[in-house]
């Protein structure tokens, strides 16, 4: 990145360090007082080279001194960057209209609820007296002023880093990284090479591209790389105060030396509001701060839980609900009136006892905070998961005055994490247990039989001349006999057994404690006699025949590789004295 741009970057952030927040301080004490103007008629790539001379993230659009509207940084990710001819246009065609603005003497602690209620990142201060423009503040200034150290520093980088921020590849045309922003409502885009390496594209990055003219050339040459990255464990403030210092707005998060996604100041502004509700616990401790500051604190806290996505319940200290927020209707289905006056066990679901509920007020009293997973029922009787914060608001005393929850549904999270521990221990086209799996599930019996002295024996099972069955009837042919095979084999082994698929046309046979040689005998048979029945395929029956081979725990091996090997030259030594060609007739099919 060149020097230019790093001053670009550092604008926002002043002189590049964390300042706390001054008791009653206003945006106007903060804001930048320096407005960036032009007329209706600039051309946008003058607009757009005026911002980046002056290094400003908006530029404010004036005619006859009245504000009529206002291009930044997110605007120049909504133009065509195919369409040449777009930097040429008036501004008054792209301008977002009518300006946001705050009067000077708004407190700054209400900044974070405005960005987050009218959806921009830039407001013109006015004068509280007569309306005249005084300077611009941006959201960057919420985190770079917010007065939050103890959250950021208890905060890491993984608990707000963005993971779905779009990834596009070296050889992309600049005209696809708008397009990507606008539909993951992203403020960059990832670019990977070819040799590894990893650059970034920013909506600052466009403002630049129309400044200096569009051209559609590769991402890879446009990009800045290396992408600066801090581990997903580093701490927030530090974070913050890294982006300070380096005049940057984005940081790539890493782990073990894997960049899982980007961090900004909209990140970090989004992870304040998840804290926020044990701020509130802090201002009704702090009886001696003046009443015009508590009103204030309180008021940002009222809006932080009335427009909290996540859902709020502050009861007494006895557990009787006093108030509920709009998310908490929305996530149980009961409102205000249904809930204020009852106790939170009017969401119970039952599948907690006691214990856990004894074990929940057991840490409220001795350390005044809880959180965990629970099932809760919604007023429609439907049970689900959910993710609660539990915290003891105490007085001066330390006795306790209120309890504040919050709580996320997490229903979605759990099936996202089903889903892909079914796609890492599941093979997708059985649904048998794949070589991961069995490798676990073998280790486990390895370990039972050992310690208790029984056998376990392992079988694999080929099927011989399946390549035939692909080239001759096709590979979509040939997946569903192996879905006929897997059904017939979990048919053959007894309960707790295990059938897995071992690689392509091979099986594995986990048998726990088989008491007799005839017993494995027995399940071999059964394979035999469920093989020998023909398979349909397009109309017509298939004759099989399979290879096996089995070794048996300690007699042939006292390891997992030894047995699967053991097992597996077995088999091969089966098919090799094979002799029965695969013929498309009825008849039985072989084990040797």
């Amino acid at each position: 990145m060149t020097n230019k741009q790093q001053a670009f970057r550092a604008v926002e952030l002043g002189d590049g360090k964390a300042l706390s927040l001054r008791t009653g301080a206003t945006v106007g004490q903060v804001a930048q007082r320096n407005i960036l103007r032009c007329d209706p008629s600039t051309p946008l790539h003058e607009a757009a080279k005026r911002m980046w001379t002056h290094h400003c993230s908006c530029i404010v659009v004036f005619e006859e001194d009245q504000m009529v509207g206002i291009w930044t940084e997110r605007d120049a990710i909504c133009l065509d960057f195919t369409v040449p001819e777009a930097i040429d246009w008036p501004i008054r065609q792209v301008m977002s209209s009518p300006v946001v603005t705050l009067s000077s003497d708004t407190p700054l602690e209400d900044l974070a609820t405005r960005v987050q209620k009218h959806g921009v990142r830039h407001f013109v201060v006015v004068d509280e007296r007569d309306g005249s423009p005084q300077g611009v503040i941006t959201q960057t200034d919420v985190v770079v002023h917010q007065g939050m150290e103890h959250f950021l520093t208890l905060r890491t980088v993984e608990s707000v880093v963005r993971r779905d921020v779009p990834r596009l590849g070296e050889e992309r045309p600049l005209s696809d990284a708008p397009q990507f922003m606008r539909r993951s409502v992203s403020d960059a885009v990832l670019v990977d090479y070819g040799d590894g390496d990893t650059g970034i594209v920013t909506e600052r990055d466009m403002v630049r591209f129309v400044a200096s003219g569009l051209k559609d050339s590769p991402l890879g040459e446009v990009a800045s790389r290396p992408l600066f990255t801090v581990p997903a464990s580093e701490s927030l403030a530090r974070t913050r105060d890294l982006l300070a210092e380096r005049g940057l707005r984005h940081v790539g998060a890493t782990d073990d030396g894997r960049i899982i996604g980007i961090v900004s100041f909209a990140e970090i502004l989004s992870g304040i509001e998840v804290d926020y509700l044990r701020e509130l616990g802090r201002v009704l401790r702090e009886r001696d701060v003046a009443l015009a500051q508590s009103r204030r604190s309180l008021h940002v806290a009222e809006q932080i839980i009335e427009n909290s996505l996540q859902g709020v319940m502050i009861t007494d200290s006895d557990g009787v609900i006093q108030r509920v927020n709009p998310a908490f209707t929305r996530l149980t289905g009961y409102t205000p009136e249904e809930a204020v006056g009852r106790t939170p066990a009017l969401l119970s679901s039952g599948r907690q006892g006691p214990e856990f509920y004894d074990k929940l007020w057991r840490s409220l009293k001795e350390r005044g905070h809880w959180e965990g997973e629970l099932w809760n029922r919604r007023q429609s009787g439907e049970i689900y998961p959910q993710f609660l914060s539990i915290v003891a608001i105490r007085d001066e005393e330390g006795r306790v005055l209120h309890y504040a929850g919050q709580f996320n549904d997490i229903s979605e999270l759990k099936r996202r994490e089903e889903k892909i521990r079914h796609l890492a221990y599941y093979d997708p086209l059985t649904g048998l247990p794949n070589r991961r799996l069995l490798d676990d599930r073998l280790a486990i019996a390895l370990a039972n039989a050992n310690r208790h002295g029984r056998k376990l024996a392992i079988m694999f099972v080929d099927l011989n001349d399946f390549k035939y069955i692909n080239d001759t009837y096709g590979h979509q042919a040939g997946d569903a006999i192996l879905e006929q095979v897997a059904a017939r084999l979990l048919g053959a082994v007894r309960a707790g057994d295990t059938v897995a698929r071992f690689a392509g046309d091979e099986f594995v046979l986990l048998c726990l404690d088989p008491h007799t040689e005839g017993e494995l005998e027995r399940i071999m048979e059964r394979v035999h006699t469920l093989m020998a029945t023909p398979f349909p395929l397009e109309g017509r029956e298939l004759a099989l025949t399979v290879s096996m081979g089995q070794s048996v725990y300690p007699d042939d091996g006292e390891t997992a590789d030894d047995l699967l090997r053991h097992a597996d030259a077995a088999m091969y030594e089966a098919k090799r004295r094979r002799n029965r060609p695969l013929g498309e007739k009825e008849g039985r099919s072989e084990i040797r």
